[in-house]
């Protein structure tokens, strides 16, 4: 005989209790906190190391991702270049490094593009005179144009050179491709339609690109690289950090077609960047993660952003998503497994509704207790093996 039950109204009771029982152990409480138990939980881990999760649906598609591709300039490097070589067109030439590097400048005090400001701070901090340009056009991923003193100056790539009708000797070639090879951006400077000299710059690459491509790799994922640079200073950089991957000389424009292509190539990605030039490119990313210390437009676009600027967050975000939903599964499994065990247990009867609170209760105690244990991930460590 059953306890609870009154011998002379047995059956009324027993199905009343069973009845109260299947109803109190059946109640979803522990379905219905298991997933977004979880995603707070992750997404307070994640702004606890510095990636914040702009948009929730981020997290799921993150574990998902197959490769990540990193803009250039702000993201793998430090997004301050420094003039390093100033080299003339030739011996006995018109003009000396410190005119060339004045020409440059003056057309580059019109222009936002990092490498422009590092021209105009090179020639300042040589204390060499920048005078005003007029009549300035950028030409959108090839370089600028201005009138200086009369004459007519173009600095920028050997694309434009050929536009404006401008010959590149093979000495001039050699030294590009010399300087290229050092992982440094050369721009041709010409005045009035003949070759002055050219002018290095070299961005140097973040303290942790090199760890947060390896700790990408051993999680078992591609890595790529677009940049509007020429392929041998793409190439170069993409050896310093380890990247496999490289798509160069692509325009601001061309970008989003480049993501596309990747997509179809490796399936789900992420990308990584920080200028206005890539919002376009990380929203059409499956998921769009933006240097917290980039423009806002980029910020905005994107469905993460690293606070901090480290790409080491990156390595965080794909480690903190894959914990989370392992979490959900776990969570998911606990939760029915209460139900599984105890809806037959109180359909028979044989489950006192304290019985059935308290199973109940416990479910959900579970789901919750497990979901904080994300907390105890470390999200930045990265195991020798892939997850």
């Amino acid at each position: 005989m059953i306890p609870w039950i009154d011998p002379t109204r047995g059956t009324v009771t027993l199905a009343l209790s069973a009845t109260i029982s299947v109803l109190v152990i059946a109640c979803p409480c522990a379905l219905g906190l298991a997933t977004p138990t979880a995603l707070i939980v992750g997404s307070g881990v994640g702004a606890e190391n510095g990636v914040l999760i702009r948009r929730g649906e981020a997290i799921q598609t993150m574990k998902e991702v197959k490769a990540v591709v990193f803009d250039k300039t702000g993201t793998i490097t430090k997004g301050k270049p420094e003039v390093t070589d100033v080299l003339l067109a030739g011996e006995g030439g018109p003009f000396t490094g410190e005119e060339v590097l004045s020409y440059a400048a003056s057309v580059e005090s019109g222009s936002e593009h990092p490498l422009g400001a590092a021209i105009v701070k090179g020639a300042r901090d040589r204390g060499l005179a920048v005078p005003e340009p007029h009549d300035f056009a950028a030409i959108t991923g090839k370089g600028v144009a201005a009138s200086v003193q009369g004459k007519k100056v173009l600095v920028g790539s050997r694309r434009l050179m050929e536009e404006q009708g401008v010959s590149i000797s093979s000495q001039i070639e050699d030294h590009l491709r010399q300087l290229e090879e050092d992982a440094k951006t050369a721009m041709i400077v010409a005045v009035d339609g003949v070759i002055a000299g050219l002018i290095a710059v070299a961005d140097p690459v973040k303290d942790d690109s090199v760890g947060a491509v390896k700790g990408l790799g051993m999680l078992g994922l591609d890595t790529a690289m677009i940049t509007g640079d020429n392929q041998r200073t793409a190439a170069a950089i993409a050896r310093q950090v380890g990247i496999s991957h490289v798509v160069a000389e692509v325009l601001p424009e061309g970008k989003v077609d480049e993501v596309k292509r990747l997509q179809e190539r490796f399936g789900a990605i992420a990308m990584v960047g920080d200028g206005i030039n890539d919002a376009p490119a990380l929203a059409q990313a499956d998921v769009g993660i933006a240097i917290g210390t980039g423009t806002d437009v980029a910020i905005e676009s994107s469905d993460i952003t690293l606070v901090r600027g480290d790409l080491s967050g990156v390595v965080a975000a794909v480690k903190l998503s894959r914990a989370t939903f392992k979490k959900i599964r776990q969570n998911l499994f606990w939760a029915f497994f209460y139900n599984v065990i105890a809806i037959p247990v109180a359909v028979l009867g044989l489950l006192h509704p304290v019985i059935a609170e308290i199973a109940m209760a416990t479910s959900s105690i579970t789901v919750v207790t497990n979901a904080n244990l994300l907390r105890r991930v470390n999200v930045i460590k990265v195991s020798e093996h892939p997850a």
